[in-house]
């Protein structure tokens, strides 16, 4: 699979040429692209299902890029965005940098400054999908279990015993045992440990 079977890279920018010419520097390095003129039509265009990133232009018409940079936040698009201005000044990069953005450009720039920001971008999308992914499948494993097993996987990562869990749960150890092995077995968990950092990436409530 090639990048541009893997990749997309979005472009909003009020500029017709500016536009046109990012696509063709994009097109030279085998990237595919997309390009807005206006905040809102991204904002309505539904994302396809590959790893991406946003070239985003911080001025521009009735919403800033600041703006959409927030939209995105708070409807849970964890898109990486690259900031483009022509009137950058400290407290803006900032307030950009802070939210998640990857890089913070300010015309004029070096096509390979962009090219770079991009390649990073993208590979912070690519690790993104595949944490999405992890924890996708985390999340099927742990459906699989029990009510009683997610009682005994939370004691676990409490740093119970076998023993300390059959008392806590009024079960013989024996039976802690089975039950204990069916987590570690069910999660694809090699140590409590590692089901400790399972639960964590899952969010799970810990024991007070």
């Amino acid at each position: 699979m090639t990048s541009a079977d893997k990749h997309i890279v979005f472009i909003v920018d009020d500029d017709d040429r500016i536009r046109a010419a990012t696509q063709r520097l994009l097109k030279t390095v085998g990237l595919h692209s997309e390009a807005f003129a206006t905040p809102q039509e991204f904002l309505r265009h539904k994302l396809p299902d590959v790893a991406s990133c946003l070239i985003l232009d911080v001025r521009l018409p009735e919403m800033s890029g600041l703006d959409v940079q927030r939209r995105l936040i708070e409807a849970g698009v964890p898109i990486p965005i690259i900031f483009i201005t022509s009137h950058g000044d400290i407290p803006m990069t900032v307030k950009a940098m802070k939210s998640g953005a990857v890089e913070f450009l300010t015309k004029p720039f070096r096509d390979q400054d962009l090219i770079d920001a991009i390649q990073e971008a993208l590979k912070r999308a690519d690790d993104l999908r595949q944490q999405q992914v992890e924890i996708a499948q985390l999340r099927e494993r742990y459906a699989k279990l029990t009510a009683r097993e997610r009682e005994v996987m939370r004691l676990i990562v409490s740093g119970m015993l076998t023993k300390e869990i059959a008392s806590t749960l009024a079960m013989s150890e024996v039976t802690a045992t089975v039950h204990r092995g069916h987590v570690m077995s069910k999660m694809q968990a090699n140590s409590p440990a590692h089901l400790g950092r399972i639960a964590e990436k899952l969010k799970l409530p810990t024991m007070t």
